[in-house]
């Protein structure tokens, strides 16, 4: 720790005497590297619970000398992992890049399929010709693209995670690399989109056995208790996945690699400003299973902000603070378990989506078809049902139709209410907040669905904790910034996850990602730059949200941090 405070003193020395140059061009390499940070399943309030307990240079260094937004929240209803991560990186919601979902029925192969699954494409770094995974889905372009776009290709763009959707999704089209985990055997491996075979410091790497010394190991919290064991269970199929990813040591897994990424690949030594983006998997992984008011998930978020701070130490020496750029959010939230909603007496509905699937089915059957039995809904992934266009097709019933009287059995089995593909399509929505979150939710792809709301704190196993909704526990997330053009300070306007891509255009000086509809956070960048743009006439493209502020409005609750 010490020798990240000797960091942390050189970087403010340096941010001191190079206050002019905190304005970057990507064009000139201003900075030379930046670092997006997504943290998988990481509320909002996390920065706050455990605030006092984060030590010097991790979080801190984003909270305390970073611009730190409190209200920052997403502006649809499919809180999943794809459609977070896309979100992020291309300024726009679902509606604009096309992910809604995980994966979702595909009409043409009678299956579901992932947001990134590419059959056209082959992994690479596995044995066999297994298929891969590219952006194909993406229906806009990244942050990264843009970059490359400006650049002609000079600048470096790469994405790492655990999973394929979180390291392939923010990276865009024209990254240079993506990469991610096998399951099984932990082993770094990509697609065929990006190249035919691993690069030879990633080959050395996965040869090196890295994975064997996270195996067999306690997990401990600060005082001494064990968590959880990565010991694999007598007489069953490792998987590095389900055995590692639950742990901090997934994360110290990747951030390995990602120090090992920018070394070979020489990231922030080029002409041109260069990007990573990498996705924290393991605290998604284990949130879902403890849920975020555990020991283990408290113990979690202090692993992480050790993490952190080891890898900005590693920054500041490999690349020089003020030379750096970091961004850093979270792609959802998580609902409490329901043992402590429960206590509190607050209603928390357990479901169990196979049992109202088969319930949703037999109402179909009786009104639809009388003495015959069909899989109408075809798949439930709750609180979407994914419906099976031929089952309607049989009793002639058109797609609308066939949506409306679907979402009217959920509504029958216990959902607050329902939108449609459909519906959504046409913009046929009310004009309020909840309308507008749905038609943020709304894409094109996939086959004929239907968007069920649950009523708070729903929830699909007593004992895990589940992220889907459009409620303030899965769409509230930190946002914060960290680099010279930014005042520090805690800023508690409104923001949403689409800023962060806008933000960083701007002050790169490139285009923003083609579907962008976010805003650049003006009340967060250093005075200069404020009283640069004082006489250009106020703008917020972000109509879709009738919830976003002002961002020519003084900032009335602006705290911490000092200046530099």
């Amino acid at each position: 720790m010490k020798s990240n405070l000797r960091t942390l003193a050189v970087g403010l020395a340096v941010c001191l005497s190079c206050a002019s140059l905190g304005f970057g061009s990507a064009y000139n390499a201003h900075p030379k590297l930046i670092v997006i940070l997504v943290i998988d399943q990481f509320r909002g309030d996390y920065l706050e619970r455990y605030r006092d307990q984060f030590g010097e240079g991790g979080f801190r260094l984003l909270l305390d000398h970073g611009a730190y937004f409190t209200d920052c929240n997403y502006d649809y209803a499919n809180t999943h992992t794809a459609p977070g991560h896309a979100t992020l990186l291309t300024g726009a919601y679902s509606n604009g890049h096309g992910i809604h979902a995980n994966a979702w029925w595909d009409r043409q192969t009678r299956r579901m399929v992932t947001s990134v699954q590419d059959n056209g494409t082959k992994l690479v770094g596995l044995a066999g010709s297994l298929p891969g995974a590219s952006p194909h889905n993406l229906l806009a372009d990244t942050l990264g693209d843009e970059l490359k776009l400006a650049t002609q290709g000079k600048a470096r763009v790469f994405g790492i995670a655990l999973k394929d959707r979180a390291a392939i999704l923010p990276a865009g089209f024209a990254a240079d690399g993506a990469y991610w985990i096998d399951r099984k055997t932990g082993l770094w491996i990509t697609s065929t989109y990006y190249r035919s075979e691993l690069p030879k410091w990633m080959s050395d790497f996965n040869d090196s056995k890295r994975t064997q010394k996270y195996l067999n190991k306690e997990w401990k919290d600060s005082g001494g208790k064990v968590l959880r064991t990565t010991t694999p269970a007598p007489g069953q199929e490792t998987s590095f996945y389900d055995v590692v990813g639950s742990t901090p040591f997934a994360n110290d897994y990747e951030f390995e690699l990602a120090r090992e990424l920018i070394t070979y690949e020489k990231l922030g030594s080029g002409p041109a400003t260069d990007m990573l983006s990498i996705s924290l998997s393991a605290n998604d992984i284990l949130g879902h299973q403890v849920g975020p008011d555990s020991p283990e998930m408290h113990a979690m978020a202090l692993a992480t902000d050790r993490q952190l701070a080891e890898f900005f130490d590693f920054l500041g020496h490999q690349i020089g603070l003020a030379d750096l750029w970091v961004a850093l959010s979270a792609d959802h939230g998580i609902a409490p378990i329901a043992s402590v909603t429960n206590r509190l007496r607050i209603p928390a509905p357990v479901v169990s989506p196979d049992k109202l699937r088969a319930q949703v089915n037999q109402l179909l059957s009786k009104q639809l078809s009388p003495g015959r039995s069909a899989e109408y809904l075809k798949v439930f992934d709750y609180p979407v049902a994914w419906l099976d266009d031929d089952a309607f097709a049989v009793i002639k019933m058109k797609e609308e139709d066939a949506e409306h009287a679907v979402g009217e059995a959920l509504k029958q089995v216990g959902l607050r209410d329902y939108y449609t593909r459909s519906q959504l399509a046409q913009g046929h929505v009310p004009n309020t907040p909840a309308g507008l979150r749905f038609q943020n939710s709304y894409s094109p792809l996939g086959g004929w669905y239907v968007f069920g709301v649950p009523a708070p704190f729903t929830v699909t196993s007593l004992t895990e904790a589940d992220h889907m909704t459009a409620y303030t526990y899965d769409t509230h997330v930190p946002l914060a910034f960290y680099g010279l053009p930014f005042q520090p300070g805690t800023y508690r306007t409104h923001s949403e996850p689409i800023d962060l891509a806008v933000t960083f255009a701007s002050l790169l000086g490139i285009n923003s990602p083609t579907h962008a509809v976010g805003r650049v956070l003006t009340e967060a960048l250093a005075p200069a730059r404020r009283a640069e743009n004082s006489s250009r006439p106020p703008s917020d493209k972000r109509l879709h949200s009738p919830n976003s502020s002002d961002p020519t409005r003084p900032v009335s609750a602006v705290s911490g941090g000092g200046s530099w």
